[in-house]
């Protein structure tokens, strides 16, 4: 260990903080920002290391403040430099700040405390964490750590003492003679973590962690001060029990001093004694415990100084070592040394190996005061080992050697001949109760359900309760540990016999036609049986399509590609010395079932069918266990299945058919074996179905001897269409229920009475297509009920009933005009507009509808009248004045009459006001009047619009809008203009066409001297065109707009024209020109290179012409097609693409 440089060339390093404020920080306590934190570190001398914090930004609005500090108070942001940089990083798809702090080519002063620091809003999280900055290992002298803890004094009042300067200013170690001299503290710092523990009991290190960390903390520099003169040394050890002095000399004997161990105040007492003697302050400690190993400091002032004190065990002595032992095997074993301490820690050691007292081991230690004893209680030959006991002062060690003792065999095994199933029963008896294996023919037995091993004493036996043929064979019994066995021969002898237990039912074995049948039967017999097959009087040889084949063990009948004549009882015989054994076998050759015949469709329906079929004639020797069935469409090759479960009978309803559409079906039988070919397809048919019954039946008029009902059409159709209606109907008599009901809304598709099918009468004998039908020839007065059938080629669709009797007599209905609300009041139109009012009414029977104009009948050449039963419609083209007034409408049915009547106002824009007078001029004023127009056009007038105008330019300017009076004052004029002034009038449909002008000017005269104007000659302001801006060559990018600008002058104002390659372009959407006070503009939309070319501007006006051009390159070649696509001729295409190759070479 060396000791610490001085701090001097390096101004962070400064900062160091005061360890016990370190050690006050609550690290263990919940992070709030932090996810990961900066771990302590080591770095040798000249090495870089790298600290880093990590946190989560998930609930954080912006990046966190984080400081980096040294010591309590140095913020390391501005030492940032050669060797210390910072650095931080955001990592967006986890969305985590890292933060990192690199000290580079490290220095020993920089070793030390650090604090990180993270705040965000309200929100603070601190990490404290330690740097160690160690010597390199070249240069690190050999150091003693043991020889640093010698005492100072022999019998003084300072023993106890530690010479720690001796250990800080590198001075040599005197080798003791009784030891070789060890580097504890080398040692741990070498070694694997995991024999720190070892090390430390080897070397009588007590508090292992602690003396770790306060040696780290001894290592740091101690700082001058002032208030001490002399302070207290690094560390002090004393034994347990002995007595310890501390002593420190103050600069000023006056300063108040404490001292503190851990952190806590110290008392005088009888354990704490103070001395002062002169400028030294004493305290004595006595009595020592492992209690006082702790840390200890003394404040003066605002200065303190402090140091370690250990307290160590006396060392534990073995006063009675191990001694050598030998045994024999199973005998219980007792290895006993004695210590100089009751209850000391002693560790037991086998050939290096601690053993420890666990409940599952087989080694047993016992302490007694001080004597320890390590019990085995059956000892094993892997017990024979060096045994050694360790204590913190010594340790001693014995051999324990386990022999086996001599075996004898008292009862030996003998040789056996058994019958098939009988027991099989082994014994033999050894000198020695040890266990032992038993071999069959070599091979090692395991006890199971069937063999059972025994072990009693010096007895051990072989039992089985049922011998088999491959029980045969030679035993042996060997113990364990001895090179010796005990064999014997057994011999199992057994009859013939057929072992038929995996054949079915009556030892049916079934296989499926042109398959091949392999049938082995087992057969035992010892000696081998010999085997013959044969079917009825025909012996079966070993060739043939049927063979036999006999093997050791089993007997084998082979039939190749098996016919359904194999079908049959076949005979196996097996005969030897022990006596003989047969069976009869029966084969059963089946096969897939014969194709059902073609099936019968019985009934269609709208998506469905109704299909039966017969069995097929032959089931292949295996009963039909249900079929599958299939249809296609008749104009198609793909049949689909329509079951994917059996269907165990005859009749299947295929669903989901398309209606109108040909279909056809066919079915497969299905055995244990398999599926039959499919049966011939049934004769085609095609799913069709009546439409749903008409709607809406309703009465629509009845007359003294007919009645007429209308319906609508049915809510389904279907494929086959509607052909027409069928209209019926019976008379009052003929089974009325009297709970006819009520409800006319109410539409029914049961009769409310009982009728049988003849007592309906068919009122059109031929289908009718509409949806109205009258039915005449019915007597007055008489009652009848009507119901409405839909027809098509599936037949007739259940019938729609009227749920009342409808009486046949006509019945008046007073006449009623329905005005609509619209029409209640002025319906106003404007001039040209469409009028068309349909205003229906009621009234029965025949009600006459007649129309009025302002009290005279409507010229029927401008105004349209049509009139319906239910309704009357009143249009008008194109709308004029003429056409307002007030209509009149009357309805009329027999001696009952309605009337209503309509007010049409068409509008139009009025007529300007008659006459505009100026009224008076002064200053900047002017006080016009007029009177209203003539034509209001027909609607009031809203307001009016008033415009003035310079005499110089006769330019007009709207001074007022929506003016209501017919009077007004003209404002803020220019005082020497001259103006005149007009006036539009207004009304809902805009302003008038024309405006009234006052027929004199308005001077606005200065003050004064009157100016006499002279009088000029009119200038001539024309002028041939002239292009003051010409175009400019332009590169172009194809895909994006280009536009060409330039300006002009010229009066008249020149006609703008523009030219492509001398062709002038003209309803082409891709080109837009524009022209705005003299710039004139052409916009060409997504050029492509085909758009190059030469572009011309040409002004013409009656004076003359001008013309300016430039040229365009358009960059960014298009291929053949794309100009194909876009339209281009070939020719046109071919001899751009010449054009750019060419310009391609030339360029090279």
């Amino acid at each position: 260990m060396s000791k610490p440089a001085e701090r001097k060339d390096s101004v962070w390093s400064l900062g160091e903080g005061a360890p016990e404020e370190t050690e006050k920080r609550d690290d263990s306590q919940r992070s709030t920002l932090f996810i990961e934190k900066p771990q302590s570190g080591s770095v040798s001398v000249g090495g870089n290391i790298t600290f880093i914090a990590k946190v989560e930004a998930k609930d954080l609005l912006r990046k966190p403040n984080v400081k980096w500090f040294k010591g309590k108070w140095m913020d390391l942001a501005s030492k940032a430099g050669k060797h210390l940089q910072l650095k931080e990083s955001f990592e967006r798809h986890t969305k985590i700040h890292t933060f990192e702090m690199h000290i580079i080519q490290a220095k020993e002063n920089y070793a030390g405390n650090y604090r990180c620091e993270v705040s965000y809003k309200d929100k603070f999280d601190s990490c404290s964490f330690d740097l160690e900055v160690t010597e390199s290992s070249q240069a690190a002298p050999s150091i003693d750590i043991r020889s640093a803890f010698k005492r100072s004094g022999d019998g003084q009042d300072d023993a106890g003492e530690l010479d720690f300067s001796g250990l800080l200013k590198r001075r040599e170690i005197k080798q003791q003679e009784e030891e070789p001299e060890v580097d504890v503290w080398e040692l741990l710092k070498n070694a694997n973590p995991s024999e720190y523990e070892k090390i430390a009991f080897q070397y009588g290190i007590t508090d292992l962690r602690g003396m770790l960390k306060r040696l780290k903390r001894m290592r740091r520099e101690v700082k001058k001060s002032a208030a001490f003169a002399k302070g207290l040394d690094p560390a002090y050890q004393v034994d347990k029990g002995g007595k310890v002095r501390f002593m420190v000399e103050l600069a000023d004997p006056t300063v108040e001093l404490k001292w503190y161990k851990n952190g806590q105040e110290i008392r005088p007492s009888a354990k704490y004694i103070f001395e002062h003697k002169g400028n030294q302050r004493i305290l004595f400690i006595n009595n020592c415990t492992m209690t006082d190993d702790a840390r200890y400091y003394v404040t003066a002032g605002d200065e303190k100084c402090s140091t370690e004190l250990f307290v160590r065990d006396p060392p534990i002595l073995v006063t009675k070592g191990l001694e050598d032992t030998s045994t024999y095997v199973g005998e219980r074993v007792e290895l006993s040394c004695e210590v100089s301490e009751d209850d000391a820690n002693v560790k037991w050691f086998k050939n290096g190996v601690e053993l420890t007292n666990e409940p599952k081991s087989r080694y047993r230690i016992k302490v007694e005061g001080k004597k320890h004893t390590l019990i085995i209680e059956e000892a094993a030959k892997n017990d024979s080992a060096t045994y050694s006991v360790m204590t913190t002062g010594g340790q001693s060690e014995a051999k324990l050697s386990v022999d086996l003792r001599p075996l004898k065999i008292s009862l030996a095994l003998e040789d056996q001949t058994v019958r098939l199933g009988q027991e099989i029963h082994l014994k033999c008896e050894i000198s020695e109760n040890v266990e032992g294996k038993w071999y069959k023919n070599g091979q090692l037995i395991e006890a199971s359900d069937r063999v059972k091993l025994y072990h009693k004493g010096r007895i051990h036996r072989f039992v089985i309760a049922s011998a088999a043929v491959d029980d045969e064979g030679e035993y042996m019994f060997v113990p364990d540990a001895y090179n010796i066995n005990i064999p014997c021969k057994v011999h199992v002898v057994d009859p013939p016999k057929l072992h038929l237990d995996g054949l079915g039912e009556g030892n049916t074995v079934t296989v499926v036609a042109g398959n091949k049948l392999r049938l082995e039967i087992p057969i035992t017999g010892e000696p081998t049986p010999k085997v013959m097959w044969s079917k009825g009087d025909k012996w079966i040889t070993d060739s043939g399509r049927i063979r036999a084949e006999t093997y050791p063990d089993s007997s084998c009948l082979v039939i190749d590609a098996a016919e359904r004549e194999d079908s049959g009882p076949f005979r196996i015989t097996l005969k030897n010395e022990a006596g003989e054994d047969t069976a009869l076998i029966n084969i059963k050759v089946v096969d897939v079932p014969d194709p059902p015949e073609a099936p019968n469709v019985t009934e269609v329906g709208e998506d469905w069918c109704i299909m039966t079929w017969d069995p097929p004639a032959n089931d292949g020797g295996s009963p039909i266990l249900g079929y599958f069935i299939e249809r296609k469409k008749k104009q198609s090759s793909r049949w689909m299945r329509l079951n994917f479960e059996l269907c165990k009978e005859t009749t299947f309803e295929p669903k989901k058919m398309i209606e109108g559409v040909a279909y056809e079906v066919r079915v497969f039988a299905v055995n244990a074996v398999g599926i039959s070919k499919p049966s011939m397809p049934s004769k085609s048919f095609v799913p069709l179905a009546v439409t749903s019954p008409p709607t809406l039946l309703t009465v629509d008029s009845v007359t003294d001897t007919s009645v007429t009902m209308k319906w609508r059409p049915p809510d389904h159709i279907g494929a086959a269409g509607l052909d027409g209606y069928v209209v019926e109907y019976c008379f009052e008599g003929n089974g009325f229920s009297q709970g006819i009901s009520t409800d006319l809304s109410e539409e029914l598709l049961e009769p409310p009475f009982n009728l049988e099918a003849d007592e309906w009468i068919v009122a059109n004998p031929e289908l009718t297509d509409k949806t109205k039908f009258t039915i005449n020839g019915l007597p007055t007065g008489s009652k009848i009920l009507v119901r409405v059938k839909a027809v098509n080629a599936a037949g007739e669709s259940e019938p729609r009933y009227h749920p009342q009797p409808i009486l046949v007599k006509e019945v008046v209905e007073p006449p009623k005009i329905r005005l609509p609300r619209h029409l209640k009041q002025t319906y106003t139109r404007r001039v040209g507009e469409t009028v068309n009012l349909v205003i229906p009414f009621q009234g029965r029977p025949r009600a006459k509808v007649s129309w009025q104009k302002n009290g005279s009948p409507i010229d029927k050449n401008q105004i349209n009248i049509r009139n319906t039963e239910n309704d009357t419609i009143i249009f008008i083209r194109k709308a004029e004045r003429s056409h307002s007034g007030e209509y009149d409408m009357k309805v009329e049915v027999e001696n009952l009459e309605d009337k209503a009547t309509i007010d049409i106002q068409i509008v139009d824009r009025p007529g300007p006001p008659e006459i505009v007078t100026i009224e008076d001029v002064w200053g900047e004023n002017v006080n016009l009047s007029w009177k209203p127009p003539k034509d209001d056009g027909n609607a009031a007038i809203t307001g009016y619009t008033i415009q003035k105008a310079d005499k110089k330019s006769m330019e007009w300017f709207t001074v007022m809008e929506h003016y209501h009076r017919t009077c007004a004052t003209i404002n803020e004029l220019v005082i020497g203009n001259e103006y005149y002034f007009r006036i539009f009038a207004e009304n809902m449909c805009g302003l008038s066409e024309d405006a009234t002008m006052t027929k004199e000017s308005a001077l606005i005269a200065k003050d004064g001297k009157v100016y006499k104007y002279p009088v000029y000659d009119d200038f001539d302001f024309s002028e041939r065109p002239l292009f003051t801006q010409p175009l400019v060559n332009t590169f172009a990018v194809a895909g994006y707009n280009a536009t060409l600008n330039c300006s002009v002058r010229g009066n008249p104002k020149p006609k703008i024209t523009w030219l492509k390659n001398k062709v002038v372009i003209m309803n082409d959407p891709k080109y837009r020109m524009f022209s705005n006070q003299g710039v004139c503009t052409l916009e060409i939309r997504k050029p492509s290179p085909y758009d190059g070319g030469t572009y011309t501007c040409r002004a013409v006006n009656e004076l003359g012409e001008a013309e300016v051009d430039c040229k365009l390159e358009v960059k960014g070649g298009l291929s053949f097609f794309r100009l194909l696509m876009d339209g281009v001729p070939p020719h046109i295409i071919d001899s751009y693409m010449r054009e750019v190759q060419a310009n391609k070479t030339e360029g090279k």
